[in-house]
Formats: structure tokens, sequence, C-alpha cells
């Protein structure tokens, strides 16, 4: 148990990726001591909860209830991680193109994955409601089957 009295096991990195990582970051003719990873990861998650933590403490003082980007960011440079910030910024900087291009992206509204406007979105759901109120005033109401559910 650590000092915040969870198993190390209720915390932790994938092995496999982090693996990767380690073997991707290093020349070919290197190996690295399977203890030597697990420390790796073990600093890895020391790092991710020391980021964390100074970003809540950052985030409290501004009387905000969720975390930003720029709350990590201040807390690297608190942290005295400030010249990593180029490329942290450069990152996430990514990371939103990647997200806006992916089919789920879009920001909350705006264009989505189907093409539609926040207000298209609304109408088609007005639309879709109404032909279901339709066929079931009229007696034609028929169930929708789930994926994987045979018809009765």
């Amino acid at each position: 148990m650590d000092i915040v009295c969870r198993s190390k096991e209720d915390v932790s990195l994938p092995k496999a990726t982090m693996t990767k990582i380690i073997k991707e970051m290093l020349p070919r003719h290197v190996r690295v001591a399977r203890d030597a990873q697990d420390l790796l990861v073990e600093c890895c998650v020391e790092f991710i909860n020391l980021i964390s933590s100074e970003s809540n403490e950052i985030c409290s003082k501004e009387e905000k209830r969720t975390i930003a980007p720029e709350h990590v960011m201040k807390a690297l440079e608190v942290l005295g991680f400030g010249d990593y910030l180029e490329e942290v910024h450069m990152a996430l900087e990514e990371h939103r193109r990647e997200t806006l291009d992916s089919p789920k992206g879009g920001g909350r509204w705006g264009k989505d994955g189907m093409g539609m406007t926040e207000e298209e979105a609304v109408a088609e759901q007005q639309r879709m409601f109404a032909e279901a109120r339709e066929r079931m005033m009229n007696g034609n109401f028929v169930p929708v089957k789930e994926e994987g559910e045979e018809q009765a």
C-alpha cells in the first residue's frame, strides 16, 4: 500500500503500451530489464499523480470544478517542467485537430460526423418523434429490434 492507502494494482498504466513506448525511445540494440521497465512505469504513474495533484490545486484556487489543459500546463511550470511547455502545447493542438477531424469530434455541437448542426439535429429529432407518435396513434407501432436481438 502507498501513502494514500491504495494498492499498487489500483493505479497503473498498461504494461504493453509502456513497453512499446520505452522500446520506441531507445536504439534497437538496447535492451531494458523487466525490473527497469516496472520502475519506469511506476515513475510515470508518480509523475501523473504529481501533475494531477498540482493541477487540481491550481484549479481549486481559481474556484473551478474541472481541470483544464491550462491548469495542467501551469502545474508543469510550477513544478519546474516549464522547458516542456512548448512540446505539451504542440501535443495539445495536435490532439484538438485530431479530435475535430474524427467522426466523434466536431466540438460540442458544430458539424458532427453526420454533417449536422445543432439546429439540424434538433429538427431531425423532432421529425423522428412526430413519425413515432403518428405510428403509435395509428396502431402501427413496431418496436425497434436491438442489434443481435431476434424478432418475436
